[in-house]
């Protein structure tokens, strides 16, 4: 939020009673075809600067119309902005004619992924919003109406929705995850946002931001600690809507309060949103003035920047295996942070001896083969003692710099391996035959 603007192992029990329902869609819609690694306010679209972002390993930029064909030179993904791409637009003969002429000039360019709509609408703004994305998909199925949304500490203003709507909808707070009470009102009230934005708006891809790197508090601290909280509940909603999610993280001090996140603590954000089945990161901020401190100030690299651009190649090479994956659970090891759920006693991968991990399990058909390993503590290296009881006589881990799965360890006996993590790393692995 920002001032300016599922193997029979499930997470959590299947939101019963919680109001959600899968939307109905039977029309064609966008599909995801790659890892998203994008950011919010983007460069100039020169080929200077578009030539330095592809370079720096992200794959979709924002550009106006006349940036499409840049983007393309680069063979970056683009998602487009315009005045037109308003609810208003509709109620305007004049402007709907404009942007049914837009969406005939773009629709076939081979650059354009994404439609920008809005960020952080309340619910007051789900029915204009879903009309359009409805108009737009009507006319250009194939590429996403992309709106984000607000974390989970937004107040009942922002979200548009109390207590009382939460329980006028039957909504209830998920089992098994950790210190959220059955009468929690910020988890009922961001449930009932949730449940509006799905049934009314119908997204294609699910994208929420989520900022708690303080000068006075980090992660999950105690004036941070929502973060596996509104992690979780957005991997549950987008699992029961069957969409795709992305998550917004901090890489500025746009807000006084904030401090600039490490690079382990970027590494740390990316791969627990990986290991909760994210198929999408996005930074904020990547261009603007000096007191935004984001990753480029007034044009010049910070030197986060670097480090950023280091990640972003190691997690498409991630992002084009888990994209072949379904997430069929996302789990925490004692002690457990806010909002985590505990390993599951039926859990194909265990943690033989204490640490802070996060485990993120995977497979397709509901049958688990592979799992990834995050280290929790994004300020320490750590070792996991993990038992892999997926069926399989050898375990092998996806190499972060070719994307080749290389053998790791042969299971037998125990089937116990190590697993070594730098602070806040992640690694994945898959159980072969």
């Amino acid at each position: 939020m920002r001032s300016r603007g599922l193997l029979a192992i499930v997470l959590w029990t299947a939101l019963a009673g919680s109001g959600f329902a899968k939307p109905t869609q039977s029309a064609p819609h966008w599909q995801q075809k790659q890892f998203l690694i994008s950011f919010w306010c983007a460069p100039p679209a020169t080929d200077q600067n578009l030539a330095r972002v592809a370079a720096e390993g992200y794959n979709l930029t924002w550009v106006p119309v006349e940036g499409l064909d840049v983007a393309q030179r680069h063979g970056l993904r683009a998602m487009l902005t315009s005045d037109l791409l308003r609810p208003e637009t509709l109620d305007n003969p004049a402007k709907r004619a404009e942007l049914d002429a837009l969406i005939e000039k773009v629709k076939s360019h081979p650059a354009l992924e994404v439609y920008f709509i809005t960020d952080e609408p309340g619910a007051g703004a789900f029915a204009g919003l879903g009309k359009l994305v409805a108009y737009l998909r009507e006319r250009d199925p194939q590429h996403l109406a992309y709106i984000n949304l607000f974390p989970t500490y937004a107040n009942e203003q922002q979200l548009g929705v109390s207590v009382a709507d939460a329980a006028k909808a039957k909504m209830a707070v998920p089992e098994k995850i950790e210190g959220v009470k059955a009468d929690d009102a910020v988890v009922l009230r961001y449930l009932e946002h949730l449940r509006r934005y799905v049934e009314t708006v119908k997204p294609d891809l699910i994208s929420y931001d989520h900022y708690h790197f303080f000068k006075n508090a980090d992660g999950t601290d105690k004036d941070g600690k929502e973060y596996f909280l509104n992690l979780g509940l957005i991997r549950k909603a987008a699992l029961d809507a069957g969409r795709p999610f992305l998550n917004i993280i901090q890489a500025d001090t746009i807000e006084k309060s904030w401090r600039l996140p490490k690079a382990n603590e970027e590494r740390w954000l990316a791969f627990t949103t990986m290991a909760y089945g994210g198929r999408g990161i996005s930074y904020f901020t990547y261009w603007g003035p000096k007191e935004y401190g984001g990753l480029y100030q007034d044009g010049v690299a910070a030197p986060l920047a670097k480090d950023v651009a280091a990640l972003n190649h190691e997690v498409a090479k991630f992002g084009v295996e888990l994209m072949k994956l379904d997430s069929l659970g996302a789990y925490q090891t004692e002690p457990l942070p806010y909002g985590g759920e505990a390993v599951p006693a039926d859990c194909p991968v265990q943690f033989e001896k204490p640490g802070e991990f996060v485990l993120g399990v995977f497979g397709n058909e509901g049958k688990a083969n592979a799992f990834m390993v995050v280290n929790r503590d994004y300020r320490h290296e750590a070792t996991a003692h993990v038992k892999v009881g997926m069926s399989g006589s050898a375990l092998e881990e996806l190499d972060r710099v070719s994307g080749e799965w290389k053998p790791f360890e042969k299971l037998a006996g125990e089937r116990t391996v190590e697993v070594k993590l730098a602070a806040g790393d992640g690694r994945l692995f898959r159980v072969a035959k």
